[in-house]
């Protein structure tokens, strides 16, 4: 018998199926008693040891098939100002995941709005009392958010984005700076040596500063790519855009909008045959173009399953300390890059001149 014995090593060395192992070991009273016990012995004799893990994941695929209803977990909003509206899509990616992966575990997802077109926190707080709601999942915010006005010594909380101070909910969001850093290497590796960033500063700011971390952090240990400065501004426009875009001339554009590439083709640049593109959160674009997948639905799912456990072991309150689950993103090909095999034909915007309609001619 093999130095690691396994439920299918027993089963042939006793000439049983693994089924009638696997019951037995659990002692489960359909195997004869005999049976049994000559099962335990050979098992004690070979030193075999059941696997917890395994244990757990098929103690939970025997309970899902009763499709038990185990509760409601509320989804809260909030309705800002000036967030951007490309968000909403984002944010319905995210609950669309939340709400499936609730389904599977025997929940039900139900959203509330927070703010001028919904409801009050302290209106909020009512209803999930009355209603017996003990999980709640806020979902990304613009600003820092403040859900402090909620009674948390009768809930469980997750908050999907970076860290929440008001208050300090364990979190769940993508790996922004990681995802960044796997970027730029596979644009170096495709021929881009002078990538540009595009940010409104709020949106970094947001996020503690993981794209202009990232970026600089991979400027400055990988030197041959150049010293683009980023573009991090209040609002990315047009017109500071195309001053940027004029003076610093990078070969390749990360940013969030699509619009970026309307502006850098008034300057005379042609993508992806000159200049690429790439979008820092494709849930958002309208476009065909290669980005980053931030995982908007496996967000959503994993915020569930975190906030499951907590209901599960009776967690209530304001963890300490809380923790943060991060979920990085994938790189999603697309035409606004030019293949590695077609090596990118450079154009330089310092030789040229801006004519009047926006566009280069050559100086």
């Amino acid at each position: 018998m093999p130095n690691t014995p396994t439920v299918r090593t027993l089963a042939l060395s006793l000439g049983v199926s693994r089924t009638t192992v696997s019951e037995a070991l659990r002692g489960n009273a359909c195997v004869h008693p005999a049976t049994a016990a000559r099962i335990r012995t050979a098992a004690e004799a070979a030193g075999y040891k059941a696997n917890p893990l395994v244990g757990a994941v098929m103690s939970e695929v025997r309970r899902s098939r009763n499709q038990i209803f185990r509760g409601v977990i509320a989804a809260v909003d909030l309705d800002e100002n000036g967030r951007p509206a490309a968000s909403g899509k984002f944010h319905a990616a995210l609950t669309a995941g939340a709400r499936q992966r609730a389904l599977e575990l025997g929940f039900k997802l139900e959203t509330f709005l927070v703010g001028s077109k919904g409801v009050t926190l302290g209106r909020l707080d009512t209803i999930l009392q009355s209603r017996g709601i003990q999980g709640v999942m806020l979902l990304p915010s613009w600003a820092p958010p403040d859900f402090s006005k909620l009674d948390w010594t009768r809930y469980a909380g997750i908050y999907s984005d970076y860290a929440i101070d008001h208050p300090a909910l364990h979190s769940v969001c993508s790996d922004h700076h990681r995802s960044l850093m796997s970027a730029l290497g596979r644009l170096q590796a495709l021929g881009y040596d002078r990538p540009g960033l595009v940010v409104q500063s709020q949106q970094d700011e947001r996020l503690q500063h993981r794209w202009e971390g990232a970026f600089s952090a991979y400027q400055r240990n990988y030197p041959e790519i150049g010293t683009v400065p980023p573009l991090i501004v209040p609002e990315v426009n047009a017109a500071n855009f195309s001053r940027w875009f004029r003076k610093h001339t990078p070969d390749v554009v990360l940013a969030h909008d699509p619009e970026v590439m309307t502006w850098m083709a008034a300057a005379g640049a042609r993508v992806p045959r000159t200049h690429g593109y790439f979008c820092l959160n494709v849930t958002q674009t309208d476009r065909p173009c290669a980005g980053l997948d931030l995982h908007p639905n496996a967000l959503g799912a994993r915020g569930i399953e975190l906030l499951i456990a907590q209901l599960q072991r009776n967690e209530r309150g304001i963890p300490s300390p809380a923790s943060t689950t991060m979920i990085p993103g994938h790189w999603v090909d697309g035409p606004t890059l030019a293949k590695k095999t077609e090596p990118t034909e450079k154009l330089s915007l310092k030789s040229r001149k801006v004519v009047g309609d926006g566009r280069l001619r050559s100086g």
